[in-house]
């Protein structure tokens, strides 16, 4: 029989969702009161681990208390702002944002979803090269516009009909590469794609996929919306491969869990394209003047003393503790993954959350689970979920 909550979701939001959730795979997790690195699950009563983070979100955990202030102290001064006018707020949020690039990247555009800069992005790609061509992965994920969809391979296969000009290769595959030519407007991959579990890129894959843009005269974006923002033990995770994006795509964990925030960052020569044109983005809540307060005290975190030798020491924590026969560790920082061969996610899912940890299992890939803690833990609190984990596990 279905909850209170289940059954008002189903008559207004969605009955499939809910029977995919619960009766499929059990997963009938309501959150209620939420600090700190954990959340109550109102079905059962219990804290949980925040292990997933919403793909990020939750970089600095839950209602972080320097993010929240500042969000306060907007609430007293400003509102949303007006997308039209320059903004003194916007400005500083958009010279922070910058400040945490090291290759060149001067332009932003803010947004207020991934799929939002995502699309500007291609848009942006086929206007200033003339081309049409987009070049993914097919295990990627760029969002639900329609473009978006087109470029997240496996769903643009099932949903984004009309959409000729896409092509999906496979990841780490240096031979489909070949695909990247004089019509590629645009190469657009993750970091590390999350929905199939966050497969690391093999060494070298990803110098290759730049050297192919170059050598066609294409750009690259890369998405870093679940694996930017210092998740890595850097504050990109493309910097552990050498390369340079000319489009960068950031989210999720810029909104500090409490304010929608996205933006799209370009190199001097896109910035320079783009300037030229003149507007072709328009968005009523990008860059609302609320949340770029957010985005300040976000890189205030990530730049203060220490926080990046963290992020990379209970990194190494998880990588030895993690170590269990018969489960699989895909592990970059902290964007990690569990795969256990043979076992169904949702099965591996509820063995982690009677344990009281939670995670979420990765949609295309059927036996592995996106494993993303928060990047303000004590070493206590990683030895927990250590713990917790490897009893689920065992």
């Amino acid at each position: 029989m279905l909850t209170r909550t289940q059954s008002d979701h189903a008559r207004h939001l969605g009955a499939a969702r809910v029977a995919e959730l619960v009766d499929v795979q059990g997963m009938d997790v309501v959150m209620g009161r939420r600090e700190g690195g954990r959340f109550e699950d109102l079905t059962t009563g219990r804290w949980l681990w925040n292990c997933h983070s919403n793909g990020g979100t939750y970089n600095f955990g839950h209602r972080h208390p320097a993010i929240l202030a500042s969000l306060k102290e907007a609430l007293e001064h400003h509102d949303i702002g007006n997308h039209h006018l320059l903004s003194d707020v916007r400005n500083e949020a958009a010279r922070r944002l910058v400040g945490l690039t090291d290759d060149g990247l001067d332009g932003v555009v803010f947004a207020a979803t991934g799929t939002e800069a995502n699309e500007l992005g291609i848009r942006m790609a086929r206007m200033s090269t003339r081309r049409r061509g987009i070049v993914t992965i097919r295990a990627s994920y760029h969002g639900t516009s329609w473009a978006t969809i087109a470029a997240s391979g496996i769903l643009g296969e099932d949903l984004a009909s009309g959409h000729d000009d896409f092509r999906a290769i496979g990841w780490n595959d240096r031979a489909d590469l070949d695909a990247i030519d004089e019509s590629t407007a645009l190469v657009m991959i993750e970091a590390i794609p999350a929905t199939a579990g966050f497969p690391i890129p093999v060494p070298g894959y990803l110098r290759e996929v730049r050297r192919a843009a170059d050598a066609a005269g294409a750009l690259l974006l890369v998405d870093e919306v679940q694996t930017g923002l210092g998740r890595t033990g850097k504050v990109w995770s493309h910097g552990h491969d050498g390369i340079s994006a000319d489009l960068l795509v950031t989210g999720k964990g810029l909104s500090g869990g409490l304010y929608p925030m996205a933006a799209l960052l370009m190199n001097r020569r896109v910035h320079e394209w783009y300037d030229q044109v003149g507007r072709i983005h328009v968005s009523t809540f990008a860059g609302a003047e609320l949340g770029c307060g957010v985005v300040v005290a976000v890189c205030d975190l990530l730049e203060s003393e220490g926080f990046l030798e963290r992020v990379r020491r209970q990194a190494e924590l998880f990588r030895d503790g993690l170590r269990i026969d018969g489960v699989e560790l895909r592990q970059r920082g902290l964007v990690m993954a569990l795969r256990v061969p043979g076992q169904p996610h949702w099965q591996t899912w509820r063995r982690l959350r009677e344990a009281g940890v939670f995670a979420m299992p990765a949609s295309f890939a059927e036996d592995t689970l996106q494993f993303k803690p928060p990047l303000i833990l004590g070493d206590g609190d990683v030895d927990e979920i250590i713990e917790r984990v490897r009893s689920a596990l065992t």
